[in-house]
């Protein structure tokens, strides 16, 4: 399962909960073997759960940057591993729910529970929240999101000792006033600055919205290298994956584009996104008109464009250059031609003598006159 590593919290610095992935993060790789069950109590002050003790373990080696310990959705019967929990319900109901944390290391671990509201980064990624004092939530406490809706009762620290998994329940209070749709959140689990965080995708019971728009767009770059950014924005109840298909035309036709594909990203209610698309079949040379179009299932289609202007600088450049070049050298050699014939042609302003008139020439003799 893909592994959440979280770096060690310097002292006096507030915890900060990593990127969430698509269904499910979770601590590090964890050894097992034959199981027999038995039931563990958690430490004095630290609340209630049910823990099933491992009683013969071939523990695989964890890594050194790993907690050495899991969390993830307990199984419900004979029924397969859950990658996340999903819960849904009208506004004012009391959902429930368990996590299972299963410790594989040597030593007991205190892991400390919380819910947390999930959101998209800048650029698309899941995250969830950090940790907020009480006096931060709002007048009288009230609810940010979703994750202040969940809890663990008095089981918000448990003991878990060697090689053995507790399962916790928690409770999900969706208040009366709650609209209808996705209302994403996760469960973080921390020990030692460490943190796993597991999806609770929520729905709210009533009318559903898919909408989407995609605004903002440009072209980065050139050639194979040119990159179309863009910002979608998810304007329904619903978490939407969107899928995006990229036209252009140019002055001599249709220039090749991109066919429609799914985008890596899980685009969450009231969530604005920036993204860029490769293009690697940007022309060198041309005016392009581009149109981006962007579906997601339930969604009408959303459209925009830009315009582009593609001019190989570099080589017109050295094009001038050359041609400046070859236009001084023809004018040299003009100049230079103009001016031997002006030679060839003696002084403009001597007139020819006749032959009758030409004055004796005297034979050199060396006798005096």
């Amino acid at each position: 399962m893909p592994v959440l590593r979280t770096p060690a919290l310097t002292p006096g610095r507030r915890p900060l909960t990593a990127l969430l992935t698509a269904a499910l993060l979770l601590g590090a790789a964890v050894g097992a073997g034959s199981t027999t069950a038995a039931t563990a109590a958690t430490g004095t002050g630290t609340g209630t759960a049910t823990a099933t003790a491992t009683a013969t373990a071939t523990a695989t080696a964890a890594h050194a940057d790993e907690p050495g310990w899991t969390a993830e959705p307990a199984a419900g019967g004979a029924g397969p591993a859950r990658p996340y929990f999903y819960l849904s319900g009208p506004a004012g109901t009391v959902l429930e729910d368990r996590l299972a944390l299963t410790n594989g290391s040597d030593r007991e671990r205190t892991v400390t529970l919380r819910g947390a509201d999930a959101y998209n980064t800048a650029d698309g990624a899941l995250a969830v929240r950090p940790a907020e004092p009480p006096a931060a939530e709002g007048p009288s406490g009230t609810a940010r999101g979703a994750g202040s809706w969940i809890s663990f009762g008095t089981a918000t620290t448990v003991r878990i000792p060697p090689r053995t998994r507790a399962v916790v329940p928690f409770t999900v209070t969706v208040p009366p006033a709650s609209p209808p749709g996705d209302h994403p959140a996760a469960v973080i689990a921390t020990e030692d600055g460490r943190e796993a965080g597991v999806r609770v995708h929520l729905r709210v019971a009533g009318p559903t919205l898919a909408a989407l728009t995609v605004e903002d767009v440009s072209v980065r770059g050139k050639g194979a290298r040119a990159v179309v950014a863009y910002t979608l924005v998810n304007r329904g109840n619903v978490a939407l994956v969107p899928e995006l298909a990229l036209r252009a035309e140019g002055l001599f036709g249709e220039v090749p584009g991109r066919t429609a594909r799914a985008l890596p990203v899980e685009l969450l209610p009231g969530q604005r996104v920036s993204l860029t698309e490769p293009w690697p079949g940007a022309p060198v040379l041309d005016d392009v008109d581009l149109t981006l179009t962007v579906t997601a299932p339930g969604a009408a289609p959303a459209t925009a464009g830009a315009s582009a202007r593609f001019v190989p600088w570099g080589i017109a450049a050295r094009t001038g250059a050359g041609l400046l070049g070859l236009g001084a050298v023809a004018l040299a050699a003009l100049l230079l031609v103009r001016k031997r014939r002006a030679r060839g042609r003696g002084p403009a302003h001597e007139e020819p003598v006749p032959a009758g008139k030409r004055a004796p020439e005297h034979e050199l003799t060396g006798a005096s006159r």
